[in-house]
């Protein structure tokens, strides 16, 4: 279901930003490093966070991530993902580990702590891709 070219936009260093639904309705945004599992996008958390109790309390969420690319109109390309999250405890450091290496370089220690908590995975099953770019 994701392209090639919407992966290899998830699979580089482009911030995510991730909104969810507060509880009173509001959208609620931050930005979140993301990765590949398969055809799920994933994100490690290692503290209980706003956006994750908004997740377990409704499990939609919209991502957009902007390209260094550009259109042929001269526009940057950007991909905008909805779907389904869930979120499950452990595994965080792992993942974040993995994750650091293409955000912060390659030989990084991250999370930079001993001992970090287990943390909380998130798995997002991509429903619709949009945006600007190859993957529209």
């Amino acid at each position: 279901m994701i392209s090639e070219s919407a992966k290899s936009l998830l699979e580089s260093k482009a911030l995510a930003h991730m909104s969810t639904i507060d509880p009173d309705g509001r959208p609620y945004v931050t930005c979140a490093w993301v990765g590949l599992e398969g055809d799920e996008i994933v994100l490690g958390t290692l503290f209980d966070q706003r956006k994750l109790q908004n997740l377990r309390r409704d499990p939609r969420v919209t991502l957009s991530l902007q390209s260094e690319s550009t259109n042929p109109m001269g526009l940057k390309e950007y991909l905008v993902i909805s779907g389904t999250a869930e979120v499950t405890e452990g595994g965080a450091p792992e993942l974040l580990g993995r994750l650091a290496v293409t955000y912060i370089g390659p030989d990084v220690k991250f999370p930079p702590m001993d001992d970090p908590p287990p943390g909380f995975v998130t798995r997002i099953i991509v429903e619709g891709i949009g945006g600007v770019g190859p993957w529209s």
